[in-house]
């Protein structure tokens, strides 16, 4: 059964990202406010919100939503900004897709903070740039490392300029990439208050996912930019068909994530068809590229053009580390992680761990898989309270 799952999902990132790229009808491209996340998800359960965009210095148009309780937008008063960071094909709607009492965006806007949803290039609420077009190839050049280091900035500088305070970062998965990525970076870590981290992933050689190990050995990342593949969608007309095929004729797909992000706790299965409404988001070959790479060669550093090529962007024969021991002291980090997560493996965390010159606050639940700490039923109890009493420990909170 596992092996033909991976053939026929395999089928589906084929021919989704080799036909023509189209977002399925059931979401518009946002074009007004109106067509953004904050009117499809957020505002119809009452929390104001309003549409934002960040430039990044390499020109790519990124959405952001800002969301605060109700009782501190009438009083104009917003508390301590956060930017949340979503995980690989998802995007800022990802933290919205349970119920207000289980979504970490609506509970820290309940808690007083100043919410921003990021969502980075090539997702369905970030598909402008101030030249390129979806459909130049040239808009899909970019892994995790642009995430990191464009992305990421750009997106704490907008919020840095609005609210003229360092903000706090919430990041899961691929969000934790970056920003651990981009906590190396001065100029970037100067605008950050602290940050919580949701199964955090600097090193990927003890994944143990069977599905992206299979991928993995197959190459696939690698006949996919072979084969001028650039952009992964799902959300294709090609892709949502064979999806629907998939679900119906061959297996559950509330079965689905098992074998990619391990087994999951508490993960609500009833409203799987609601999630697929929002998710899975574009990503680029590039970045599948990049990830496969780190588990490879196990390495957390830029991305590896060959050595001719490294010689020209890097001026050396291998590309450059991302150095985690260089996060400074003075940035307060928390992390939660899990036993059963197949992504985020223990012995991987506890490696990054080790390296981090100042301690972490860490909570690690035996029973969580990757998705739970995003999308559990009981996320709020067994981790949200916790990372939020982090966060308000912070002097910054209280100013507000």
């Amino acid at each position: 059964m596992e092996r033909l799952v991976t053939v026929l999902l395999l089928s589906v990132l084929l021919l989704s990202s080799a036909g023509e790229s189209a977002i399925v009808s059931y979401i518009r491209l946002p074009n007004s406010p109106a067509d953004g996340l904050c009117a499809h998800l957020i505002q119809p359960y009452g929390y104001p919100c309003s549409e934002h965009t960040a430039q990044t210095n390499d020109g790519y148009l990124l959405g952001l939503q800002r969301v605060a309780s109700n009782s501190r937008y009438l009083r104009g008063q917003y508390g301590p900004p956060v930017l949340l960071l979503h995980g690989l094909m998802m995007a800022g709607d990802a933290w919205f897709l349970n119920s207000p009492n289980q979504s970490l965006g609506f509970i820290l806007a309940d808690h007083g903070f100043d919410v921003w949803a990021g969502n980075v290039r090539g997702t369905h609420w970030s598909r402008r740039h101030v030249h390129l077009t979806e459909k130049d190839k040239d808009f899909w050049d970019w892994s995790w490392q642009e995430l990191a280091l464009y992305d990421l900035e750009g997106m704490a500088r907008y919020i840095y300029n609005i609210t003229n305070s360092k903000i706090f970062i919430v990041g899961h998965s691929q969000g934790t990439i970056m920003s651990l990525a981009a906590f190396t970076q001065p100029h970037i870590v100067s605008m950050v208050e602290a940050a919580a981290l949701l199964s955090p992933i600097s090193y990927l050689d003890h994944i143990s996912s069977s599905f992206v190990l299979r991928l993995v050995k197959m190459h696939i990342d690698e006949v996919l930019c072979v084969m001028g593949i650039h952009e992964l969608n799902f959300k294709s007309d090609c892709g949502t068909h064979m999806m629907d095929i998939l679900c119906s004729e061959y297996v559950n797909c509330n079965e689905l994530l098992t074998p990619v992000t391990g087994k999951n706790c508490c993960f609500n299965n009833s409203r799987i068809d609601f999630y697929l409404e929002y998710e899975p988001q574009p990503t680029s070959s590039k970045n599948l590229n990049h990830l496969f790479q780190m588990i490879r060669e196990g390495t957390f550093r830029k991305y590896d053009y060959g050595i001719f090529k490294n010689l020209i962007r890097y001026g050396r024969f291998w590309p450059p580390a991302f150095d985690v021991s260089s996060i400074p002291n003075s940035l307060p980090l928390w992390m939660a992680y899990g036993g059963n997560d197949s992504l985020a493996d223990v012995t991987d965390v506890q490696r990054t761990l080790k390296e981090l010159k100042r301690q972490p606050e860490v909570l690690f639940l035996e029973e969580y898989g990757h998705i739970d700490f995003l999308l559990s039923v009981r996320s709020k109890e067994d981790v949200y309270d916790k990372m939020i009493r982090f966060l308000k420990s912070f002097r910054k909170f209280g100013s507000y």
